[in-house]
């Protein structure tokens, strides 16, 4: 049942059963600025948040920086060819270290150095040397030389972050004790690794800013009763009535069955295009009929703003002209999505609804609302 601002009306929690009455998150959880604020801890400091891709970082040395939220953080590839993640806040006195560095344009470095006083760090996050004016104490009187205390490389190291991988995709998770990366994606986790995600090349990727709540677009990606209005290019080749939405714990599958008659001989999921959406922010998406796969982040700025880093992936970065088609019509996608979304969130920010309606078949919209809502209360 929809709810007006009409000063009569009350918002409920998110019904757990789509069919009941108050079965959408309440307005204000997508427009008010202290949501953003609570989300940064309850929602990406307590799920495992999708930080990169593993073959942008091959070898010993390479890496990438990643905010999430006000955190800041260096994935990197040790020497022992071991994946860690690490706050990028150095032990001394807390500077960032390392400067923005993407994924798709990783640095080499065989420690990491803090600019501010040139503490320098082993790949695996010990602290390994400190300048000579930390190990003696020259210019202090009251102290001798002998009187300095040595750092204990461990205990004065880098702060690790936890970090786990479904394939070659990483995730970290701020939490101090977390549930376990497989608990969260449950049965994703055995499904996307029987792809070999990890043989396929970066190829390209697009960062948009988007006028929104990160959910607001979460919510359309979700579903597509928007689809046969909004995306006439793209249902042209696919049987809508044919198609099922999947819902499991943390995350949810769209299944969307070609016509026949749609080549898809080579592709990665023969015939069936699916979108995985996985809690909180996160997308993989095989199209059906192009030898390849799209990953989205869908990253909060603020309570009103979101930035959308979409990558391709194919067997080359050389895309043949099939493949540069098929990322154009990605983009052509979002680009659609993108007008849709901006509009709703006009309209709620006008501050005349309190609480939305979902559809029967906005069910995975419905899990999505409903994970917000125990994120919050948590």
């Amino acid at each position: 049942m929809t709810r007006w601002n009409d000063g009569t009306e009350q918002t409920a929690t998110v019904s757990p059963d789509i069919t009941d009455e108050m079965n959408a998150l309440p307005a204000k959880y997508f427009t008010d600025p202290a949501v953003h604020e609570m989300e940064k801890e309850k929602v990406f400091s307590r799920y495992w948040v999708y930080a990169g891709h593993a073959t942008t970082i091959e070898e010993p040395g390479d890496y990438f920086t990643r905010t999430i939220g006000d955190r800041r953080i260096i994935v990197t590839r040790d020497k022992d060819r071991e994946v860690r993640a690490f706050y990028n806040v150095c032990a001394h006195r807390g500077s960032k270290m390392v400067e923005d560095t993407p994924m798709t344009d990783p640095g080499n470095a065989n420690g990491i150095r803090c600019p501010y006083h040139l503490w320098t760090y082993e790949l695996d996050g010990n602290l390994r040397s400190t300048p000579q004016s930390f190990e003696t104490a020259g210019m202090n009187p009251d102290l001798e030389d002998d009187d300095v205390p040595r750092l204990d490389p461990e205990e004065n190291g880098l702060l690790e972050v936890h970090l786990d991988s479904i394939g070659p995709l990483l995730f970290v998770n701020f939490d101090d004790d977390p549930m376990a990366l497989e608990e969260q994606a449950g049965t994703l986790k055995d499904e996307l690794e029987s792809f070999p995600l990890g043989e396929y090349e970066h190829a390209r990727r697009y960062v948009s800013e988007v006028e929104c709540n990160w959910k607001t677009f979460s919510g359309n990606y979700s579903e597509c009763d928007h689809c046969q209005a909004n995306h006439q290019d793209w249902i042209k080749g696919i049987s809508l009535t044919e198609s099922e939405l999947v819902v499991d714990d943390h995350y949810w599958v769209l299944h969307y069955t070609h016509d026949e008659g749609v080549e898809a001989d080579d592709a990665l999921v023969e015939g069936e295009a699916r979108f995985y959406y996985f809690w909180p922010n996160f997308t993989v998406q095989m199209y059906g009929n192009a030898d390849g796969y799209g990953t989205y982040i869908i990253d909060p700025i603020d309570e009103g703003r979101f930035q959308l880093i979409a990558d391709y992936y194919f067997e080359s970065p050389d895309l043949s002209a099939e493949e540069e088609e098929f990322v154009q019509l990605s983009r052509q996608l979002q680009e659609e999505d993108f007008e849709l979304v901006e509009r709703q969130y006009e309209g709620m920010t006008s501050g005349a609804l309190a609480q939305g309606q979902l559809g029967p078949n906005e069910h995975t919209v419905h899990r999505l609302h409903r994970l917000a809502q125990e994120a919050y209360e948590a």
